[in-house]
């Protein structure tokens, strides 16, 4: 079974047991997630695809772990004026166990 969601602006394609980071979401580690924002759904031969969404589609998961990623590095340099400015960003994120597509 392969789902392919929506979340936070992005599309995953999805399968169960796999384990994703994704954009920030509100919850504890251990609790249910649900997706509801589904684009397409099938096996094999059988492949549903939604306008936009599919209708009854749902996809389970479990929070494993809320943290922020590595710094990356943001720099800026003008040669004219020798200015320079050097900055860091963490991106918060999320990462899910898929469970259950149906």
């Amino acid at each position: 079974m392969l789902a392919i969601i929506e979340t936070g602006g992005k599309q995953y394609r999805v399968y169960p047991g796999q384990k994703i980071k994704i954009e920030r979401l509100p919850g504890e580690v251990g609790s249910a997630v649900k997706f509801e924002s589904i684009l397409l759904l099938g096996e094999r031969d059988n492949v549903t695809i939604g306008t936009p969404q599919v209708k009854g589609a749902e996809v389970t998961g479990k929070i494993i772990a809320q943290g922020r990623e590595d710094t990356k590095i943001v720099f800026k340099y003008h040669s004219k004026t020798r200015e320079r400015k050097k900055k860091g960003h963490r991106q918060q994120f999320t990462e899910v166990e898929i469970v259950e597509i149906k």
